[in-house]
């Protein structure tokens, strides 16, 4: 095999693992938990300056776990999505944060975040249904 096609599979393994991760270990429980614990959710967004309509966010951060993981395993809007994931992982981080948690509770958003911001950087590889439907013209591919 050469170089580009482990790459290509390199980076599907990671956007289909991470992918799964994230929908069945974060997005659907809170996605399916309703306007009460997206509004906990939301509420991080404080940490931010952020302290208004904590449900919206709290929404959006679900929606970004469950959805922005789908895209990202299909290598679909993939810059939207990984850049989602990235920030919804820095406000999991500065909650983190300001709660003065442990360092294991800070490091894990903060080791994904750098992941997705990674990933954004890389693109979604040639194995990706960006790279088919965009074909050549989009030069985010990794090359070797």
């Amino acid at each position: 095999m050469n170089k580009t096609v482990l790459a290509d599979t390199g980076l599907l393994i990671i956007r289909v693992g991470l992918g799964l991760s994230f929908i069945f270990l974060h997005g659907l429980q809170k996605l399916t938990g309703g306007p009460e614990r997206w509004a906990g959710i939301g509420k991080s967004m404080a940490n931010l300056g952020i302290d208004f309509m904590p449900v919206f966010w709290g929404f959006m951060a679900a929606f970004a776990e469950t959805f922005g993981a789908v895209f990202l395993i299909l290598g679909l809007f993939y810059r939207p999505a990984t850049f989602m994931l990235a920030f919804t992982m820095f406000v999991a981080m500065m909650t983190h944060l300001a709660k003065l948690d442990p360092w294991n509770r800070v490091g894990y958003p903060m080791e994904l975040m750098f992941v997705f911001i990674g990933l954004f950087l890389i693109g979604p590889g040639r194995l990706s249904l960006d790279y088919m439907l965009l074909g050549r013209k989009n030069k985010s591919q990794p090359t070797s």
